[in-house]
């Protein structure tokens, strides 16, 4: 019986103390200030208008292009940045130009050069690109085609 006592007591002691600190957090809770929402400042800035980029020297390779926007409270209006036009046969189209192209079409015998279309795929910083381009290279070797079959003609003497 005594140990039946003992072990009320210590659950009333322990619910008291549960109670206790609910009522501490949940008053520590009320205390706080809620903090205001913070005001979303809305920008009477543009967006960024950027230049084709001009190779540093040469016709390719590092250079730079220049952005600006405009909106009275801007704290930036111009900016430059790096920018790169590949040194390979795509310098043609522009640097900003990316197309998607079909597969290469059959040796023209005459040429001796292939060819294959790019549709525009996407135009960078406002550049100005064409719609469909067609590039060209040198077949390569030309190759006549092996017989069929075991076997072979053989030239009369």
């Amino acid at each position: 019986m005594q140990q039946q006592q003992q072990q009320r007591r210590m659950f009333t002691a322990a619910f008291l103390a549960l109670v206790f600190i609910l009522a501490a957090v949940s008053t520590t809770e009320a205390g706080k200030k809620e903090k205001p929402e913070k005001k979303v400042k809305k920008s009477d800035c543009g967006e960024w208008q950027w230049s084709v980029c001009v190779p540093t020297s040469g016709d390719c390779g590092l250079g730079t292009r220049e952005g600006t926007r405009t909106g009275a409270e801007c704290k930036q209006t111009t900016k430059t940045q790096k920018c790169k036009i590949p040194c390979n046969w795509k310098k043609q189209f522009g640097a900003e130009c990316k197309y998607q192209f079909q597969a290469w079409g059959e040796c023209d015998l005459n040429t001796a050069l292939k060819t294959r279309t790019g549709n525009l795929k996407r135009a960078l910083h406002n550049a100005d690109c064409q719609k469909t381009v067609t590039i060209s290279k040198p077949c390569g070797k030309l190759t006549k085609p092996k017989p069929q079959g075991k076997f072979h003609l053989l030239k009369a003497a």
